[in-house]
Protein backbone atom coordinates (compact mmCIF):
# COMPACT_ATOMS: atom_id res chain seq x y z
CA UNK A 1 0.00 0.00 0.00
CA UNK A 2 1.25 3.59 -1.19
CA UNK A 3 1.67 5.66 2.03
CA UNK A 4 0.14 9.26 1.26
CA UNK A 5 1.98 12.09 0.62
CA UNK A 6 3.02 15.41 1.72
CA UNK A 7 0.51 17.60 -0.14
CA UNK A 8 -2.46 14.30 0.99
CA UNK A 9 -1.21 14.78 4.30
CA UNK A 10 -1.77 18.19 4.79
CA UNK A 11 -4.95 17.83 3.05
CA UNK A 12 -6.37 15.08 5.73
CA UNK A 13 -5.51 17.16 8.56
CA UNK A 14 -7.47 20.14 6.94
CA UNK A 15 -10.55 17.95 6.57
CA UNK A 16 -10.28 16.18 10.33
CA UNK A 17 -9.77 19.20 11.69
CA UNK A 18 -12.97 20.98 9.76
CA UNK A 19 -15.50 18.29 10.57
CA UNK A 20 -14.07 17.85 13.80
CA UNK A 21 -13.36 21.40 15.00
CA UNK A 22 -14.11 20.70 18.72
CA UNK A 23 -13.92 17.18 19.38
CA UNK A 24 -13.46 16.02 22.86
CA UNK A 25 -13.70 12.70 24.54
CA UNK A 26 -16.82 10.80 25.06
CA UNK A 27 -15.79 9.26 28.31
CA UNK A 28 -17.74 10.87 31.05
CA UNK A 29 -15.47 12.95 33.68
CA UNK A 30 -16.00 15.87 36.25
CA UNK A 31 -12.16 16.92 37.06
CA UNK A 32 -9.00 14.57 36.93
CA UNK A 33 -9.48 11.71 39.50
CA UNK A 34 -12.33 10.75 37.27
CA UNK A 35 -11.07 11.24 33.35
CA UNK A 36 -7.85 9.17 34.88
CA UNK A 37 -10.04 6.73 36.13
CA UNK A 38 -12.08 6.83 33.07
CA UNK A 39 -9.30 5.93 30.52
CA UNK A 40 -7.71 3.13 32.97
CA UNK A 41 -10.90 1.25 32.38
CA UNK A 42 -10.90 2.03 28.53
CA UNK A 43 -8.35 0.07 27.66
CA UNK A 44 -10.04 -2.62 25.63
CA UNK A 45 -13.15 -1.79 26.94
CA UNK A 46 -15.72 0.83 25.09
CA UNK A 47 -15.83 4.30 26.06
CA UNK A 48 -20.29 3.49 26.21
CA UNK A 49 -19.41 0.50 28.85
CA UNK A 50 -17.10 3.01 31.06
CA UNK A 51 -19.66 5.39 31.15
CA UNK A 52 -22.01 3.10 32.18
CA UNK A 53 -19.73 1.87 34.90
CA UNK A 54 -18.45 4.98 36.29
CA UNK A 55 -21.37 6.64 38.12
CA UNK A 56 -21.85 3.93 40.64
CA UNK A 57 -17.72 3.76 40.67
CA UNK A 58 -17.36 7.32 41.96
CA UNK A 59 -20.41 7.98 44.28
CA UNK A 60 -18.74 5.08 46.23
CA UNK A 61 -15.19 6.22 45.82
CA UNK A 62 -15.15 9.82 45.14
CA UNK A 63 -11.82 10.89 45.30
CA UNK A 64 -7.72 9.28 45.19
CA UNK A 65 -8.40 8.77 48.95
CA UNK A 66 -11.18 6.93 49.10
CA UNK A 67 -10.09 4.34 46.60
CA UNK A 68 -6.47 3.86 48.13
CA UNK A 69 -8.42 2.69 51.10
CA UNK A 70 -11.06 0.52 48.64
CA UNK A 71 -11.89 -3.29 49.07
CA UNK A 72 -10.71 -4.89 46.14
CA UNK A 73 -13.78 -7.57 45.87
CA UNK A 74 -15.93 -4.35 46.42
CA UNK A 75 -14.12 -2.50 43.31
CA UNK A 76 -14.35 -5.62 40.94
CA UNK A 77 -18.11 -6.28 41.33
CA UNK A 78 -18.42 -2.45 40.14
CA UNK A 79 -16.30 -2.96 37.25
CA UNK A 80 -17.08 -6.49 36.61
CA UNK A 81 -18.57 -5.74 33.09
CA UNK A 82 -15.39 -4.05 31.64
CA UNK A 83 -13.09 -6.41 30.23
CA UNK A 84 -10.54 -7.08 32.12
CA UNK A 85 -11.98 -6.17 35.52
CA UNK A 86 -9.99 -7.92 37.95
CA UNK A 87 -6.52 -6.63 36.45
CA UNK A 88 -8.14 -3.30 36.51
CA UNK A 89 -9.79 -3.19 40.12
CA UNK A 90 -5.97 -4.09 41.81
CA UNK A 91 -4.16 -1.07 39.35
CA UNK A 92 -6.73 1.53 40.45
CA UNK A 93 -6.39 1.04 43.95
CA UNK A 94 -2.68 0.57 43.39
CA UNK A 95 -2.62 3.97 41.53
CA UNK A 96 -4.74 5.88 44.23
CA UNK A 97 -2.22 4.52 46.84
CA UNK A 98 0.85 5.55 44.65
CA UNK A 99 -0.64 8.99 44.45
CA UNK A 100 -1.31 9.35 48.28
CA UNK A 101 1.65 8.02 49.17
CA UNK A 102 4.69 9.54 46.33
CA UNK A 103 2.38 12.47 45.02
CA UNK A 104 0.70 13.67 48.18
CA UNK A 105 -2.45 13.11 46.73
CA UNK A 106 -2.54 14.65 43.67
CA UNK A 107 -2.44 12.99 40.24
CA UNK A 108 0.86 14.34 38.59
CA UNK A 109 0.26 16.56 35.35
CA UNK A 110 3.96 15.03 33.80
CA UNK A 111 3.88 12.14 31.22
CA UNK A 112 7.15 10.66 32.85
CA UNK A 113 5.52 10.88 35.94
CA UNK A 114 2.01 9.45 34.82
CA UNK A 115 3.53 6.47 32.91
CA UNK A 116 4.79 5.69 37.16
CA UNK A 117 1.45 4.69 38.18
CA UNK A 118 0.20 1.41 38.00
CA UNK A 119 -1.64 0.30 35.18
CA UNK A 120 -0.56 3.53 33.22
CA UNK A 121 0.88 3.33 29.94
CA UNK A 122 2.17 5.72 27.77
CA UNK A 123 -1.48 5.38 25.62
CA UNK A 124 -3.07 6.18 28.82
CA UNK A 125 -0.65 8.95 30.54
CA UNK A 126 -1.20 10.55 26.52
CA UNK A 127 -4.93 10.49 26.90
CA UNK A 128 -5.44 11.90 29.79
CA UNK A 129 -2.72 14.70 29.10
CA UNK A 130 -4.41 15.78 25.85
CA UNK A 131 -7.87 15.57 27.42
CA UNK A 132 -6.78 17.27 30.85
CA UNK A 133 -4.35 19.46 29.42
CA UNK A 134 -4.38 20.17 25.43
CA UNK A 135 -1.25 19.06 25.12
CA UNK A 136 0.45 18.46 21.72
CA UNK A 137 0.21 14.66 22.41
CA UNK A 138 -1.15 11.34 20.03
CA UNK A 139 -2.23 8.41 20.97
CA UNK A 140 -2.71 5.78 19.10
CA UNK A 141 -5.94 3.25 20.32
CA UNK A 142 -7.67 0.64 18.16
CA UNK A 143 -9.57 3.62 15.62
CA UNK A 144 -6.58 5.89 15.35
CA UNK A 145 -4.53 2.60 14.37
CA UNK A 146 -6.97 1.75 11.26
CA UNK A 147 -7.72 4.76 10.30
CA UNK A 148 -3.43 6.15 9.81
CA UNK A 149 -2.97 2.68 8.10
CA UNK A 150 -6.31 2.54 5.75
CA UNK A 151 -5.59 6.45 4.73
CA UNK A 152 -1.30 5.77 4.18
CA UNK A 153 -0.08 7.87 7.00
CA UNK A 154 1.59 4.77 8.83
CA UNK A 155 2.70 1.42 7.71
CA UNK A 156 3.83 0.72 11.14
CA UNK A 157 3.52 -2.76 12.49
CA UNK A 158 2.91 -1.41 16.29
CA UNK A 159 0.88 1.09 18.04
CA UNK A 160 3.84 2.98 19.10
CA UNK A 161 5.50 3.07 15.96
CA UNK A 162 2.17 4.60 14.23
CA UNK A 163 2.25 7.14 17.07
CA UNK A 164 5.77 8.11 16.09
CA UNK A 165 4.70 8.31 12.09
CA UNK A 166 1.65 10.86 13.08
CA UNK A 167 3.97 12.75 15.39
CA UNK A 168 6.00 13.39 12.46
CA UNK A 169 4.02 13.75 9.82
CA UNK A 170 0.83 16.01 11.73
CA UNK A 171 3.20 17.99 14.24
CA UNK A 172 0.95 20.46 15.67
CA UNK A 173 -2.99 20.03 16.92
CA UNK A 174 -1.79 16.52 17.66
CA UNK A 175 -4.51 16.68 20.68
CA UNK A 176 -7.57 17.21 18.18
CA UNK A 177 -6.38 15.43 15.46
CA UNK A 178 -6.18 12.12 17.88
CA UNK A 179 -9.81 13.18 18.89
CA UNK A 180 -11.15 13.44 15.12
CA UNK A 181 -9.16 10.49 14.41
CA UNK A 182 -10.83 8.47 17.36
CA UNK A 183 -14.38 9.77 16.27
CA UNK A 184 -13.52 9.48 12.72
CA UNK A 185 -12.55 5.75 13.20
CA UNK A 186 -15.57 4.96 15.61
CA UNK A 187 -18.51 5.99 13.25
CA UNK A 188 -17.09 6.33 9.91
CA UNK A 189 -14.18 4.09 9.13
CA UNK A 190 -15.20 1.42 11.11
CA UNK A 191 -13.52 -2.52 11.37
CA UNK A 192 -16.31 -4.01 9.38
CA UNK A 193 -18.43 -2.95 6.52
CA UNK A 194 -16.18 1.47 6.78
CA UNK A 195 -19.06 3.84 5.32
CA UNK A 196 -16.48 4.80 2.47
CA UNK A 197 -19.30 5.76 0.02
CA UNK A 198 -21.67 7.22 2.25
CA UNK A 199 -20.40 8.93 5.29
CA UNK A 200 -16.52 9.20 4.68
CA UNK A 201 -15.09 13.17 3.73
CA UNK A 202 -11.73 11.19 2.96
CA UNK A 203 -12.55 8.85 0.41
CA UNK A 204 -10.64 10.32 -2.56
CA UNK A 205 -7.36 10.08 -0.14
CA UNK A 206 -7.84 6.82 0.95
CA UNK A 207 -5.20 4.15 0.02
CA UNK A 208 -7.44 0.88 1.46
CA UNK A 209 -10.92 2.07 -0.31
CA UNK A 210 -10.81 -0.62 -3.03
CA UNK A 211 -10.96 -3.68 -0.53
CA UNK A 212 -14.34 -2.85 0.55
CA UNK A 213 -15.87 -2.17 -2.85
CA UNK A 214 -17.59 -5.56 -2.45
CA UNK A 215 -18.88 -5.40 0.10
Amino acid sequence: MKLATKKEIEEIKRRLLEHYPDSVTELHYHNLYELLVAVMLSAQCTDKRVNLITPALFEKYPDIPSLANADLDDVKELIKSCSFFNNKAKNLIKMAQMVMEKYNGEIPLDEKELVKLPGVGQKTAHVVMIEYTGANLMAVDTHVFRVAHRLGLSDAKTAEGTEKDLVKKFKTDLHRIHQAMVLFGRYICTAKNPKCYTECFLTDLCKSKESFKAR
